[in-house]
């Protein structure tokens, strides 16, 4: 099994030490000051409720919305998705309760609530899953952040398919759009090496230039958009003290209303497509943004995103081997990055290549062979359940598709007037090894896309 997949999934009790060199902080440090926020202690597997239900073994239910259901009962199958969770059937946890009703976490909760709303959700069916592992499964969630190395080498094994003039477009824009983004990739690397240090007493000031500078250089490199949401997703979840979050902690759970109203608020149209690559508020939008989800919240948030999101934009996007106190983006060449920057290489051109008019042809090509090795880096490692690491265990967990260590059963469920799940009918389905079909072309804000089709030559 090829070690990009060992780089991407993170044990929560013992971080990858696989990273640059010259970083100033290491994982242990961050993972210290992660963990000695509010809600710290939902990072650790022995306070988080999916942890501690997955290290038992014992059975787990999980809630999954279908558009599709006429198609599982004929096919007999429930086909995997590509997104956070890589190559798995999507769902959140659910905990079964005396009568064997099933409460949905509040992932879960925000998921069905949220069902009339959304372009994608609209006339659902929600399902459970119930899958029970031969074993306890082991701790450690997949970062999709750190998925660029098998990206690139997914584009370099397919582009052959790409026309010469795709190819050219990919290639020539994904080095336009690392050129453009230079001196705040640059400055990342500078602040998480040391080199860039602002003054300890004006640490929520001097971070406000970095927001916005952020901000403008998203619509250039919408991975960017990618990385400020996460960061500022853990921010919310992590230093959150409302009386909803505290009930959620008590409970096991991380809160995720927090980043699913900041996500809807700051960018229009998510409920068209979920699409955190437009996620660009500035440093005073940010704070405002913060504090209508909780008033007060804000107050050392731009220093935290700063300084996290430096650390974890040089974390993934440079090669272990890399020395981030030697790197420059700045005039860097296709073989420099490929050298030194392949992660960050790889997630450009996997976005890149989904702008394509032709992506629906091209998806499977593409997506099944990755999906294929996460399924066998699974199943060498004894995984039924993976589950998202991103910004810790927050409850989106999958069923892996070809999982030979796991009995699954499928029900359609109702809701009823408690917000309670109830299996009702049976399905005679189970979860099988090949993705879903490409749906969201339709749906994507092209906008920012054709303004930069339009662009000046980036010359360096």
């Amino acid at each position: 099994m090829h070690p990009d997949w060992d780089l991407a999934h993170t044990p929560l009790d013992a971080p990858t030490e696989q990273l640059p060199a010259g970083l100033t902080a290491t994982p242990d440090q961050w993972q210290q000051r992660l963990q000695h926020t509010p809600g710290g202690h939902l990072l650790r597997p022995d306070g988080n409720a999916m942890l501690t239900t997955l290290a038992t073994g014992r059975p787990m239910h999980l809630l999954h919305l279908t558009r599709s259901l006429d198609a599982i009962r004929t096919s007999g199958h429930l086909l995997a998705s590509t997104g956070c969770l890589a190559a798995a059937v999507y769902g959140a946890p659910l905990t079964e309760l005396p009568g064997g009703a099933l409460r949905p976490h509040n992932l879960g909760t925000h998921l069905l609530d949220t069902r009339p709303d959304l372009d994608s959700r609209r006339d659902s069916t929600p399902l459970v899953i119930q899958v029970s592992p031969d074993h306890p499964a082991p701790g450690a969630g997949l970062d999709y952040l750190r998925l660029g190395p098998v990206h690139l080498r997914a584009f370099d094994r397919h582009r052959h398919a790409l026309t010469p003039a795709e190819d050219h477009q990919v290639t020539r824009s994904v080095t336009d759009r690392v050129h453009a983004a230079a001196p705040l990739l640059d400055l990342m690397l500078a602040t998480a090496t040391g080199r860039t240090r602002p003054d300890a007493g004006h640490t929520r000031s001097d971070a406000g230039p970095f927001l916005d500078q952020l901000a403008a250089a998203v619509p250039v490199m919408p991975y960017l958009g990618y990385l400020y949401f996460e960061t500022v997703a853990e921010y919310l979840m992590l230093h959150s003290t409302s009386t909803a979050t505290k009930n959620f902690a008590e409970l096991g759970e991380m809160n995720n209303h927090l980043y699913k109203q900041l996500a809807f608020t700051a960018v229009n149209g998510m409920g068209t497509l979920f699409d955190v690559g437009r996620f660009r508020p500035g440093h005073q939008r940010l704070l405002d943004l913060i504090d209508g989800i909780e008033p007060g919240l804000s107050a050392g948030a731009a220093a935290f995103v700063r300084d996290r999101l430096a650390h974890r934009l040089t974390a993934t996007a440079l090669t272990p081997a890399a020395d981030a106190t030697a790197f420059t983006f700045t005039g860097a060449h296709a073989d420099d990055l490929r050298t030194a920057a392949a992660p960050l290489l790889g997630q450009l051109l996997f976005r890149e290549v989904r702008l394509l008019d032709r992506y629906p042809q091209l998806y499977h090509l593409f997506e099944q062979e990755k999906a294929a090795e996460a399924w066998a880096y699974w199943n060498r490692r004894r995984t039924s359940l993976p589950y998202n690491a991103t910004c810790g265990p927050k409850g989106e967990i999958g069923v892996n598709p070809a999982s030979p260590h796991a009995q699954v059963t499928v029900w359609t469920a109702e809701r009823c007037a408690r917000g309670l799940l109830h299996p009702t009918e049976q399905v005679a389905a189970v979860p099988a090894p090949r993705l879903a079909p490409w749906v969201f072309s339709a749906l994507r804000d092209r906008r920012d896309e054709n303004r930069w089709k339009g662009r000046a030559s980036v010359l360096m």
